[in-house]
């Protein structure tokens, strides 16, 4: 587990340390220390079984991500005005019920773009960051499509509108506690804050909505969500959509968009190294979750342990480690008993898969997605450790330990 340790170390200080360095070499260091885990599973174990299920899920995840990233890029939100903080909270409000319907990777990179055009007269990094802890993250918890760990789970047999029935007010309680805390952080900086004209920060008179065929698009890559069989025509039905969006939009909309591809190539080249350098910490945790767990079924225990780490993991593997652990745990012959004995445990689950993964760059996809646009829009985003210290532990962490107390402490 070095590798992925180093890793994660190298994209938490070498952005503070060397900056100008870690840009240029970032791919050596993923792929670098990828490769290593990658020949030691091939040499020194001689297994390539946990390599060829990696590799798998790896192109699944590119492919999704990659495909939003490429369909939302052609659809342009022209937006009026200024965002004023009881406006965006109605905004991220939005997103936070379209991130159900479209995914949190969808709702975010549709309205990333448009988010920072309304604020850009008074950005702020607290502006990014709230958005991904809303939309990017906590708004999609509430069905299958929403998050990539609920969709595992429901491939595990646990119905589609089970997630909304036991855990609507869990989502009501977090993303209405982001909401209040966004909403006072934004009254007090907009006093702060110089005053403009009105109208200032956009390019556009009225509200716009351009490249409505790329929801033909976004339908199809949906669809192939819920495809398996046989393998990879989810994948290519989701590279055909990508290449028909860019392919077929006017370029006055990418060029509107300011779309250029640099952000996907990061998150490819840095999740390449994640997915294989962490092959051994996610085989680890399966291996002994269990025995660490005990035979306490406590939802708290399992609201902590999959939120932590899939603050550190990819929170979707993460969630099936504990749901796995959890049927282990219990002594459940199926998903159906499972659910009907422990609900309150697989609703811990859960939610910690969904809330915990929006306290570091890494906990879910869209996270660093987000960053690398905002990045590219000369926004001065937090570093990995500042987002940490800065953002989740004081604003961040008090809605889960709210949500612990209210509904996992038993």
């Amino acid at each position: 587990m070095v590798p992925f340790a180093l890793l994660l170390g190298a994209m938490a200080l070498a952005p503070i340390v060397a900056h100008g360095w870690w840009l240029r070499h970032y791919a050596k260091v993923a792929l670098g220390l990828g490769t290593v885990t990658v020949t030691y599973y091939l040499v020194g174990l001689q297994s390539m079984a946990p390599i060829g299920h990696a590799l798998h899920e790896y192109i699944s995840f590119v492919t999704l991500v990659g495909g939003l990233f490429v369909i939302s890029g052609g659809i342009h939100i022209g937006v009026k005005g200024s965002g004023r903080p009881l406006f965006n909270v109605a905004f991220l409000l939005t997103g936070a019920v379209l991130a159900n319907v479209l995914g949190t990777t969808g709702a975010a990179m549709l309205l990333i773009r448009p988010w920072i055009r309304l604020n850009q007269a008074r950005i702020q990094p607290y502006h990014i960051v709230f958005f991904i802890f809303i939309v990017a993250n906590a708004g999609g918890c509430l069905t299958p499509i929403g998050d990539p760990p609920l969709f595992l789970g429901y491939l595990q047999g646990v119905p589609f509108w089970w997630v909304a029935e036991h855990c609507w007010p869990m989502w009501l309680l977090g993303v209405g506690l982001l909401l209040a805390i966004f909403y006072g952080l934004d009254r007090y900086h907009e006093r702060r804050a110089v005053a403009v004209p009105a109208g200032t920060g956009t390019a556009n008179a009225n509200w716009r909505f351009e490249g409505r065929g790329n929801l033909g698009f976004l339908a199809v890559l949906l669809g192939a969500v819920f495809i398996s069989q046989p393998v990879f025509l989810r994948e290519g039905l989701m590279v055909a959509a990508a290449a028909g969006s860019y392919f077929t939009t006017r370029k006055s909309v990418h060029a509107a968009n300011g779309f250029n591809f640099h952000p996907i190539e990061e998150v490819a080249i840095l999740f390449a190294g994640i997915f294989a350098t962490m092959m051994p910490a996610l085989a680890w945790l399966e291996l002994h979750a269990p025995a660490v767990l005990g035979q306490s079924a406590s939802p708290g225990l399992f609201y902590w342990g999959t939120g932590l780490l899939s603050s550190l993991l990819d929170n979707a593997p993460t969630y099936l480690a504990f749901f796995r652990s959890l049927m282990g745990v219990a002594g459940a012959p199926d998903t159906a008993s499972l659910l009907l004995q422990h609900a309150l445990v697989v609703a811990g689950i859960s939610m910690g898969a969904v809330l915990f993964g929006a306290a570091t760059y890494i906990g879910n996809g869209p996270n660093f997605m987000v960053k690398a646009i905002a990045d590219q829009e000369k926004i001065k985003m937090p570093s990995f450790v500042e987002l940490v210290w800065k953002y989740s532990v004081p604003w961040l962490l008090p809605v889960l330990v709210i949500e612990w107390l209210v509904f996992f402490r038993s």
